[in-house]
């Protein structure tokens, strides 16, 4: 199924997201984010290929009302697929080459699978529980990165954390860099990829994080959130994530998060 997957959404993307990159018109959404066309267009385009190629599931998809989502997610015991079928919208419509597809599959309301796609690379990250990440269908090493955590690059959206930690943060960085790319399914993957190593998001939904989360874990990495507890959870309450592409560094990075964020 998955490389079957991989091509639906490649060519899905290419035909309804590419054309309109940094020319779609956009709009605000009640909660104040973006939308455009080519996020409706998408979704509607992903919901008929799916029904296609696995009719046994429904889907639920970032531009569902909410009482779409709690509907699917409250009725759902056998599988759902969960859609961001764009997934950094304001990079899209600005220009700016950093936006994904992610789509993941929850059987009995767990991560199963994961895709995350992006097009302008035209890299697709994928994960099925218990087998491992890839890269374009080439699996993602596994292993520590040695490095310490004043060594490493930092990804981090200052804007949802709270006022304390964002200032220790700027204040007193534990790392040697630090970056925000704008798309959070995106960032999860090139975690997984050890492009950065350590990340912090104070606030994402479940379609923002149920592929990447499961492609990190696949790829050996650890996450919580930031009260220590699951950062998935089959809800549409907002998470925080504290990850890490290895368990070491993980440790670290949680030694010096507790440590701050009070």
């Amino acid at each position: 199924m998955l490389e079957a997957l991989a091509k639906i959404v490649r060519t899905a993307a290419r035909e309804e997201l590419l054309p309109f990159f940094a020319e779609a018109e956009r709009r605000y959404k009640p909660d104040g984010g973006i939308i455009t066309e080519a996020d409706l267009a998408m979704q509607r385009r992903m919901t008929r290929e799916l029904a296609v190629i696995a009719p046994q599931y429904r889907l639920l998809g970032e531009e569902m009302t909410v009482d779409e989502q709690n509907e699917l997610l409250q009725s759902n015991v056998g599988g759902l697929w969960c859609l961001d079928p764009l997934d950094g919208t304001s990079n899209f419509a600005s220009g700016i080459p950093f936006f994904s597809v992610s789509l993941g599959l929850l059987i009995d309301r767990k991560p199963y699978l994961g895709l995350v796609y992006d097009p302008i690379r035209d890299e697709c990250f994928t994960a099925i529980q218990g087998q491992g990440a890839c890269l374009n269908g080439k699996p993602l090493p596994n292993v520590p990165t040695g490095l310490s955590l004043r060594k490493v690059l930092a990804v981090v959206d200052f804007k949802r954390l709270s006022s304390h930690l964002a200032v220790e943060l700027v204040s007193r960085p534990p790392y040697s860099s630090q970056r925000n790319f704008g798309s959070v399914a995106l960032e999860w993957s090139w975690l997984a990829a050890r492009r950065f190593q350590v990340y912090l998001h104070g606030q994402q939904m479940l379609w923002d994080y149920a592929a990447g989360a499961l492609i990190l874990s696949e790829a050996g990495g650890c996450m919580e959130n930031l009260d220590g507890g699951a950062v998935f959870l089959p809800q549409l309450q907002p998470s925080s994530a504290v990850a890490a592409c290895d368990p070491g560094l993980f440790a670290e990075w949680k030694h010096w998060l507790v440590k701050h964020k009070a």
